[in-house]
Parts: structure tokens; sequence; C-alpha cells
């Protein structure tokens, strides 16, 4: 298997947005922040009994900056922290920091990030400033829970940056990030997105897997409310409730595990998030979107399935020639490995889907396009769109989901969260029909005796990609058997969920079942090397004249092999997808699943790493 190195541009791509983004745009945002866009801590000189209206936030009137570097200060009010980004509020008696965004309709409360000590909710008792530097201060918040039980919560703030950085100094078990909201996204950067839609949880808690990043889009589309963390110890849960609009997700806690932190951050601005319903009538439909992308980046949509399932993609982007792109997955361009992956416009072909009109596109004027696909499975639903990472021509000052992450994170940790080499597409020799190509025009122009050796590598390398190929499958095959395994012993030692682990064992014996339905098309692995040998023993620079028609027939013979496994591939990595997200949709119907919805989803992964092209992981 050739194993291909990222490239060292995007390395430094890394770097540079985790390091220099923040520090480059902050002098930019000082106007709202302070004087000299440094971060500030204030004292509003007075307690409020309420949330203070974002109009208070902006004039500061009565409030007292503490100079740099002060730290002993008794707070005759609420106590501040603002880098001209975001102000956090912390009130004494109140639930936790109060997070406000500054946008353009001025500051606006888009959280309240609510500590617990326990099971029980704990409101603030006194506030003491930790640290107090130009570039980042922070404060250590004590809070006391009904039944007197005290804990230390810290919370930091950076210049320029749009996330506070809350870190438990003691006592502290989790964090409620309250943010109200129809929809939540968990992003996958293995397969689909688990986009959770409150219309179909049930009331009370819902639990998800804990994959150390989870996004509110609250509002109307003008933020996005996101939480990171950096242990995956323990699941999350979102609160449902009934809302006036309908149900809501009200609030999602994070569990901090073992010396965790956890950062929420506000992506804010007009259109940074869009929902659009659509139906099975609108099927191979172009709709233009009321919505109009506010700033270039990498936007994915997440289509809901009329079974209930999302399906992700990223939206092509019109050039100014007419011409439609994919931005690149990680460095590594969407159409690596294979030709044929995009056509003129935005025709395109996979494996599985067969030839078809690509979705979703952002046209040279910034406006979004849907075009649902017709088959397989119709789009239903609500679809979502949000900007997962930044392109060449992303604004220095915006941010992105991955963005955040690095930032958050940092590069190294992002790196293995994101699991970046195992997103990496692998391919060896050439595709089949490429093969046929080549060696049909050669024996067409009977030049085999003088190409005689570029006859001897093409016959290599299509051994080579027939052998990759199988090879997957089989490692598909050995995933399906180890994990059907699993869940029949599973059912001897949880028999009360049996229909929940049948259900998964139905999606895992799609693999084999897809396997059996191609078996007469993909042959064996010793009928293809046969046939590689029967070339080079008959047909090598033999010049008669029937070798052109023997070619064909062994050439037709290498893509008869090679398209059957193509599709069985990508048959199989579908499997495995419908199978990691049934898993963590199981897990907010029935918090019974988690354990074994999180084993299914740490073997997905692992099975999804470094696809072969003809997978088409990313559609």
């Amino acid at each position: 298997m050739t194993r291909h190195k990222l490239p060292a541009a995007l390395g430094l791509a890394l770097a540079w947005v985790a390091v220099g983004l923040a520090s480059s745009v902050a002098a930019a945002h000082g106007s709202l922040g302070a004087a000299d866009g440094s971060v500030a801590v204030f004292d509003t000189g007075r307690p409020s009994a309420v949330p203070l209206a974002g109009r208070a936030v902006a004039g500061r009137d009565g409030w007292t900056r503490l100079a740099q570097d002060q730290t002993s200060h008794e707070f005759g009010g609420d106590a501040v922290l603002s880098n001209g980004r975001l102000s956090v509020v912390f009130r004494l008696r109140g639930p936790g920091a109060e997070l406000y965004s500054h946008g353009g309709e001025g500051p606006t409360l888009r959280a309240v990030l609510a500590p617990t000590i326990g099971a029980a909710r704990a409101r603030s008792a006194s506030i003491a400033v930790a640290e107090n530097a130009a570039t980042q201060a922070a404060v250590d918040v004590a809070f006391r829970s009904p039944d007197g039980a005290r804990a230390v919560l810290r919370f930091e703030l950076q210049i320029g940056q749009i996330f506070v950085k809350t870190q438990p100094r003691a006592g502290f078990e989790s964090l409620h990030v309250e943010a109200p909201c129809r929809f939540a996204i968990m992003p996958d950067f293995f397969a689909d997105d688990l986009a959770v839609d409150a219309a179909e949880l049930p009331l009370g808690m819902a639990e998800l897997p804990s994959e150390n990043f989870l996004l509110h889009l609250v509002g109307r589309g003008e933020a996005i409310v996101a939480s990171v963390w950096d242990q995956r110890e323990e699941d999350v849960e979102v609160a449902v409730a009934d809302s006036p609009e309908g149900k809501t997700i009200r609030a999602s806690r994070i569990p901090y595990g073992a010396d965790g932190g956890i950062y929420v951050a506000v992506l804010e601005g007009p259109a940074i998030w869009h929902a659009r319903d659509v139906t099975p009538s609108d099927a191979d439909r172009v709709i233009a979107l009321d919505w109009k992308a506010p700033f270039a980046a990498q936007w994915r949509v997440d289509w809901r399935q009329d079974d209930g399932l999302t399906d992700s993609w990223e939206m092509l982007l019109e050039q100014p020639d007419g011409t439609y792109v994919k931005p690149d997955w990680f460095g590594q361009s969407a159409d690596y490995g294979t030709d044929d992956w995009m056509q003129g416009g935005r025709k395109r072909w996979t494996t599985v889907l067969g030839y078809f009109e690509y979705p979703c596109w952002i046209d040279r004027r910034g406006r979004g396009f849907f075009q649902p696909l017709k088959q397989p499975g119709n789009f239903a639903g609500p679809a979502l769109i949000y900007p997962l990472d930044r392109v060449v021509a992303t604004p220095l000052a915006q941010f992105t989901v991955v963005d955040l992450m690095r930032a958050t994170l940092g590069v190294g940790p992002c790196r293995y969260v994101l699991d970046v080499e195992g997103q990496q597409k692998q391919s060896a020799g050439i595709p089949t029909c490429d093969a046929r190509t080549i060696l049909n025009a050669i024996y067409g122009k009977r030049q085999q005796k003088q190409r005689r050796a570029e006859v001897e590598r093409t016959l290599d390398d299509v051994l080579a990609f027939m052998r990759h190929i199988r090879a997957r499958i089989e490692d598909y095959r050995r995933f399906g058997r180890e994990t059907i395994a699993y869940l029949e012993a599973e059912k001897r030692a949880r028999p009360e969920l049996a229909g929940f682990l049948d259900e998964m064992e139905s999606v895992a014996r799609r693999i084999d079942a897809a396997v059996a339905a191609r078996r007469d098309g993909i042959h064996t692995p010793e009928h293809a090397t046969r046939l590689v040998d029967e070339f080079r023993a008959t047909l090598l620079g033999d010049e008669g004249p029937d070798a052109l028609s023997r070619c064909k027939r062994l050439t037709e013979g290498f893509v008869e092999i090679g398209g059957n496994q193509d599709e069985v591939v990508g048959e199989c990595r579908v499997a495995v997808r419908i199978l990691r997200q049934k898993a963590a949709l199981a897990m907010a119907a029935d918090p019974r699943t988690a354990e074994v919805a999180k084993e299914l989803r740490r073997r997905t992964q692992v099975m999804l790493r470094n696809p072969t092209s003809y997978e088409a992981p990313r559609h």
C-alpha cells in the first residue's frame, strides 16, 4: 500500500492558523474591546440580578477596568472578561458565566456556561482574578451548590480569540452549555455528521458519543455556539425541553474528565449557518437557496434522508470561468487517485451512486444552490449548512469549525483528534479501465514489440490495482465478521438489547451481502493473477492477426474484475458509515445502548481509515 505524506504546506498552514490568526486579527476588533485591542478585566460597579442587556455590555457605563497585572481586587459589582470579540460576564450568585459575542448588532448573549457539582446546579459565590495580562486574562469563580458543596472553575480568555477556556480547579464534574436551539451537530471527519434535531428526540436527557466537539446552531442562522473538549472519557448529554416554538435542545452537558478542559466559542455572522427543508418532490430539481455564503470557506451540507440518517457533503465552489472545484480535504485533492470523479460542470461519478449531478454548490457570486439526489435514499427533511474548514480565500478574521479545533486543542492534538493521517486516500497501480485503454491502443497500433516495456509495466500496475482493492474488500469482510461475532456475544450478555443488536448486526451483514452479490464479477485473486500471467505468456510481443482481439478479451477481463471490485468496496464503506451513524442515534434514543454504540463507533473509525480512492469517501 502506498502511503502519501501530507504536503509540508499543510503543516505550516495548521500552525499559522492556530498561532497567528488570533494575534493578527486582534487589532481589527480593538474598538469593541479595550482601546488597544488587548484582553481586559472589568468591574461593573454594582451587581445585577438579571443578565446584562447588550447595550450595557457595549456602553460599560460606570465600569472600571483593572490595570494590567492587577490581580488583587474585591469586586463591587459583576466581573467581566472582554477581548473585543467576546465578553464573559460573571454575576455574583448567578448560574454561571454569561457569554456575549460582539457582532454587527452589538454584544448579544449567546450562551450560559453553568457548571455542576455532582448532580446539582451551582451558583457563583466569589470571584478572584487569577491572571490579568494584555494577551490573556483569567478568573477563578467559586460556586456553591444548594447543599453547601463548593467548587472552583477557571475561565480564561485570550487576545483575538472567539472562545473562552474553562478548567475545573476543584470539585467540578461537567459543564452545562445553555444555548437553546433546534439543531445540534457533532461533526464527523470519517463519515457523516451526527445532526440532531430536537423535534426527533425524547423529552429529558439524550445521550451522545463524546467525540471532542458539539455545535449548537442558535438563532436564525446568525451564530453557532461550539464546544470543544480534550477528554473523551464520558458521554455528552443534551437536555430536550418543550418551548413555544416546539421541542428545543436547551443545553448540553459535557464532562470534564481527568484534568480536562472545555472550550466554548461563538462563530457569528449573518448566514453563518442555514437550514432548508427538502422534500422527496425536490429530487433532481435545482433550488436557489435563500442563502448566500457570507465568506469563502469549505461549507458542509448535512442532508437528512428519509430513513432518518444524515448524508454529509461539501459544497462545490464555482470558479470565475464557470468550472467547479471541491476544496481539498486536509491537503489532499477530492479527485485524488481518479480521472473520472469530476466531469464537465457538476457531473460526477462514484461507485454506488454512478453518474449524477453534484447536489450542492456555491456559484461565483456566492449564492447557494441545491439539486437533491434521486437515489439512493431520498433527501427528506432539514438540510443544514455550516463552515467546516478554511480555503485559500477565507478571510483572516473568520473562523471555521476546524480553525476552532486547531486554536483550542493545538496543532498536534488537533491532528490526532482529526486523525489527519487516517484521512488520506490510498492507491496502488492503475485502474483497470486505464490499463485497458493503454494496452488496447498499443496492440491496435501494432506497437507491442517496441513498447514491450510499457506493456509489462502496465500489467504490473493493473495487477497491483486489483490486488489493492481486493485486499481492502477482505479488510471489510474481516471487520464485518468480527463485528457480528462481537454483537452475538453482546446478545448473550445483554438480552434486553436484542432489538438494537439485531439492527446493528443486519447492517454489518450488508458487507458480506455486497460481496456475495458480485462474487462472479470480482472472481478470485488467483483468477486476476492468471489473466495477467496469460497476457504475459501469450501476447507479449505477439503481432499476429488475432493479437488485438485476444488483448481485448483479456483487458475486458481486467475491467470486469476492477469494475465489480470498485462497486463492492464502495458498498462496504456505505455499510460501515451507516453502522457508525446508527450506533450514535441509538444512544440518543436509549442510553442503555451507549457502551455497545461507543465500541461500534471506535471499530468503524478504525475501519474507515486510509480508504482507497474508489470508495468515494468524500463523495
